[in-house]
């Protein structure tokens, strides 16, 4: 795959331009209104390189991760119980945790995300929205807004091409803890209070700088980019089209804030293989951002992501996809003549990694080792040792161990019931018919007399040689070997599988002795 770094440079070198001094603020951020999917790392490891890049040119840089946790609850999650429809409409941070914590849901849901943030080694600064809205932080904001209400309007209409309702204001007001649109009257800016029209028709007031006024998202974006100093953000391609968020955000910041929009980087959606929508917190159909880190090693999510420049869709495969990834990336690694991109990648990839997690052993070797040593770290080092990469645990025995602790958690979580499997405990030779058992033992007697160094290559040829003789098809010469050693009709590559097994355990079975 040919990698191209070459957005990265264009980024860095804007934001140089457009602030030769002081610190740059990278922003990412999100909405807790569930388990946070793949996708959402997406956006905060390409804010976590431009950081990188940035330092690297000498420059001061800080990644900011806001926590929209004002937002309202507005949907219950596929994974939530119904009974939370009881709090539809308040804001994420005042609804409870669904697991009787004591925390709120907002940090029920962001709790996890920070810490797959962590075990990456992002570095950032938590902002939550809630906290910036309750202490004042978004007042000048307000009143810009509502001093402008029609320019705002106007921006809105113009840019997106969407009428908006006559009563429409650019705030929502808090009414009994929950988030309302409102018709707005008039601000007083000496009591920082407005005047707004409620349901029945009255007129009340509302103080705006306690958190019971919060901006329009399309006001809310651009305001955060000018109170906070925001000078790159990233952010999904749904808020890039023509006409969406970030487009109406460029008018208001400019017709309001009189503040240039940052400068974006869109990045596009990460979809499970098979699958044309977008990972989804809401319905459950997103790769869990938490359970990943503890499946990938970072170094190999950081590599996902940054192969490929964050224009281009990903699609996640659990399974074979996952494996052929964490193979190509040891590969990368193994490489004797790096070239600068090849250094630069493994440079951002492992970022925070102070421990290599990935060794020069492929990794479907490691999960038949682990398997059949019966989840034995000591023993599938053993295993692994008595083939052609003795040398890799030699060299390689601390990155393997920790290598195993993933393959064991994908094994757990994500591996199909077709790559998992067991040394079976015992064989009854009557499920074999009197050809199957010729074979068997036939194999058991060559096994016995193998060379000591005989590796996969050896096996493989060893079985297949029985093709013209045991009157088995070709492919039953494998299917028989699989059942009488795990029970199943197929496993993990032959040849190199019955290289890893105990020599005198494997001619016993295959000699179909009851063990």
């Amino acid at each position: 795959m040919k990698i191209n770094m070459l957005w990265l440079e264009t980024v860095v070198d804007e934001a140089i331009a457009r602030q030769p001094e002081g610190e740059i603020l990278v922003s990412s951020g999100a909405s807790p209104s569930g388990v946070y999917h793949f996708g959402h790392l997406r956006e905060v490891i390409t804010c976590d390189v431009i950081i990188l890049a940035l330092r690297k040119r000498g420059r001061k840089a800080r990644h900011i991760h806001v926590v929209d946790d004002l937002d309202g609850f507005r949907k219950v999650p596929i994974n939530i119980p119904e009974s939370y429809s009881q709090y539809l409409g308040m804001p994420l941070c005042d609804v409870p945790a669904p697991d009787g914590s004591g925390r709120s849901y907002a940090d029920f849901c962001f709790d996890p995300f920070s810490d797959s943030m962590a075990k990456l080694g992002i570095e950032f600064d938590t902002i939550y929205s809630h906290e910036r809205y309750r202490s004042g932080f978004y007042i000048p904001a307000i009143e810009r807004s509502l001093d402008k209400i029609e320019m705002a309007k106007s921006a809105i209409q113009v840019v997106s091409g969407r009428q908006l309702d006559e009563n429409w204001s650019p705030v929502q007001i808090m009414e009994n803890g929950r988030l309302k649109n409102r018709k707005f009257i008039n601000i007083d800016t000496n009591s920082k209070t407005i005047s707004y029209e409620t349901a029945e028709g009255d007129v009340t007031s509302v103080p705006y700088g306690d958190g019971r006024v919060k901006l329009d998202w399309r006001l809310d974006w651009p305001g955060r980019w000018w109170l906070m100093h925001v000078l790159v953000e990233p952010f999904g391609r749904d808020h890039a089209s023509k006409g969406g968020s970030y487009d109406t955000g460029v008018a208001i910041s400019k017709d309001i804030y009189n503040n240039p929009a940052p400068i974006p980087v869109p990045y596009e959606f990460i979809n499970r293989t098979g699958d044309t929508k977008k990972m989804s917190a809401s319905k459950g159909t997103g790769v869990n951002a938490h359970e990943i880190t503890d499946v990938l090693p970072g170094e190999v999510i950081r590599y996902f992501m940054l192969r490929n420049a964050p224009d281009k869709r990903l699609f996640f495969d659990e399974t074979d996809g996952l494996i052929r990834l964490v193979d190509d990336y040891a590969a990368l690694l193994a490489k004797t003549d790096h070239n600068e991109l090849d250094k630069e990648i493994i440079y951002l990839s492992s970022r925070g990694v102070t421990d290599r997690t990935i060794s020069s052993v492929p990794f479907s070797h490691l999960v038949a080792a682990y398997q059949a040593s019966l989840g034995d770290i000591d023993k599938t080092l053993e295993a692994i040792g008595r083939t052609e990469y003795a040398k890799a645990v030699e060299n390689e025995a601390d990155i393997i161990r920790r290598e195993i602790a993933f393959v064991a958690n994908w094994l757990k979580l994500w591996a199909p019931e077709s790559i998992r499997f067991n040394l079976t405990d015992a064989v009854d030779p009557t499920t074999f018919s009197d050809v199957e058992l010729a074979y068997l033992r036939a194999l058991a007697a060559e096994i016995r007399l193998a060379p000591a160094d005989a590796d996969g290559n050896w096996f493989h040829n060893c079985v297949y040689s029985h093709r013209d003789t045991s009157g088995l098809k070709p492919g039953d010469l494998f299917t028989v070997l699989y059942r009488a050693l795990i029970g199943k009709s197929s496993g993990p590559r032959a040849g190199w599988f019955l290289s890893i097994l105990p020599r005198d355990w494997l001619v016993e079975r295959l000699s179909m002795n009851i063990l």
